[in-house]
């Protein structure tokens, strides 16, 4: 067993295995690590036995190194109790609620009366042989205990005896004391239950879609009473066949030697073996039969159980839904289909109009565009329908001519007066080449010549 990796480290041993202080206080740091160093090497020992239980004696030979044992161990195993990685045997055995004084076995029911001395008079020394259980550990091997079962051929069986327990456990469980720590820790888990019957401890198990292990009731007791008798009915059939077949044996043999009597008493014992095991076949038949009833019945029970179960939630979901309700809900949702069916129609079909009132529409928007044109379009001047001569082609002729040319303004034409009269003079003095007029409008001086 590897102990640690500084084990063969002189001086490092040396502080380990040196007492602790007398106050954490004075050197935490050194006092910390020394804790940490003990107390998983403590877990790791036990881990690797297998064993859910230490004592201070077991670990001092455990530890011993070099003919030294170390000196802080007891405060380690207090300090271990005191953050509740360790418990005393008796106290956690106590603490579950069954009779476990009743079928305790390798465990110690008293507790010592040194551990009772020291607590009284406040001494801080943990007595050797002080049991104690590791939490996490027997957490472990409880869990390991119950995939076993559920992975055994006994799975289908809630009540086993210990017997049979402790056979199914023999490769998870060190020891008888480790099967019945993990025991307790089933029971503590509410996931096994063990009592006493008529003088023998028999478990019972959880079975799979249960929270918590319920109690043993005469069903259990009556069922576990079958499956013992089918199981020592079977050992008997499987020692009648074995001495039919030396019984036949014996016959051939004595028939080889001749003894022909002796051989005809061996046949006649081979045919009464074969005749009990018959009987107790047949009678083996028979607890199979109540056997696979009592499983088809509880099948049946589990059914039942789901059928009310169904019911009451059926019940409870409709307790406020009557027929004349929902024709009344049928009714109201068909209405409200048709209404909104007629609403898209009347969407879909658009807004028709009649001609007079297409014939006022437009004649209001022609007025529009009339009124939208600005002052200063209107104003100007058409443009020819015939359009702008080419240029190189000849003017167009008499009407052709006046015709092509923009028709004169009708309106008032605003001018400054300072403008016309600079014009007037201009007008007067500039008398080569131009008949004088007499301008008497502003209008007359845009006329066309005749």
């Amino acid at each position: 067993m590897t102990l640690a990796p500084e084990w063969d480290d002189d001086e490092r041993m040396n502080f380990l295995f040196s007492d602790f202080k007398e106050s954490r206080d004075v050197n935490a740091s050194d006092w910390d690590s020394k804790m940490d160093f003990w107390t998983a090497l403590v877990l790791k020992t036990c881990r690797d036995r297998g064993s859910v239980c230490v004592n201070l004696q077991d670990l001092s030979q455990t530890f011993r190194r070099k003919e030294k044992t170390p000196l802080g161990l007891s405060t380690v195993i207090q300090s271990m109790a005191r953050c509740g990685k360790i418990q005393r045997e008796s106290e956690f055995a106590a603490n579950v609620d069954c009779g476990w004084l009743s079928w305790g076995v390798g465990l110690l029911l008293v507790k010592p009366l040194k551990w009772t001395f020291s607590t009284l008079l406040g001494s801080n020394r943990v007595p050797l042989e002080e049991s104690f259980v590791v939490i996490e550990l027997v957490k472990e091997k409880a869990a390991e205990l119950l995939r076993a079962y559920r992975s055994s051929e006994f799975a289908s069986r809630s009540v086993l005896s210990f017997q049979e327990l402790c056979t199914l456990s023999s490769d998870v469980c060190a020891d008888e004391s480790t099967l019945c720590m993990a025991l307790l820790q089933l029971q503590r888990d509410k996931q096994v239950l063990v009592s006493l019957h008529e003088g023998e401890k028999i478990v019972k198990f959880c079975q799979p879609g249960q929270d918590r292990v319920s109690p043993v009731s005469d069903v259990d007791i009556g069922i576990y009473h079958l499956q013992r008798s089918e199981k020592l009915l079977g050992e008997r059939m499987e020692k009648l066949g074995l001495e039919a077949d030396k019984c036949k044996e014996e016959a051939r043999i004595l028939l080889q030697e001749g003894k022909k009597s002796q051989a005809l008493r061996c046949l006649r014992g081979r045919k009464r073996v074969e005749k009990r095991a018959d009987n107790l076949f047949a009678k083996l038949e028979s607890i199979r039969a109540i056997l696979d009833r009592i499983a088809q019945s509880q099948t049946d029970k589990m059914v039942m159980q789901a059928y009310q179960a169904g019911v009451s939630a059926l019940r409870l979901s409709l307790k406020d839904v009557t027929v004349e309700r929902a024709e009344s809900l049928v009714d109201q949702i068909q209405e409200l289909c048709d209404t909104q069916d007629e609403v898209n129609q009347t969407i879909s079909s658009g807004v028709t109009t009649t001609d007079d009132d297409m014939d006022e529409l437009e004649e209001e928007l022609k007025s529009l565009l009339d009124e939208s044109k600005p002052d200063s379009i209107s104003g100007l001047p058409e443009v020819p329908a015939n359009g702008v001569r080419p240029f190189g082609e000849p003017s167009l002729p008499g009407n052709d001519l006046l015709s092509s040319l923009p028709a004169v303004p009708n309106r008032d034409l605003h001018f400054a007066t300072e403008q016309l009269e600079e014009e007037l003079n201009l007008l007067t003095l500039a008398d080569s080449g131009f008949q004088q007029k007499k301008v008497t409008s502003p209008a007359k001086r845009f006329e066309p010549a005749q």
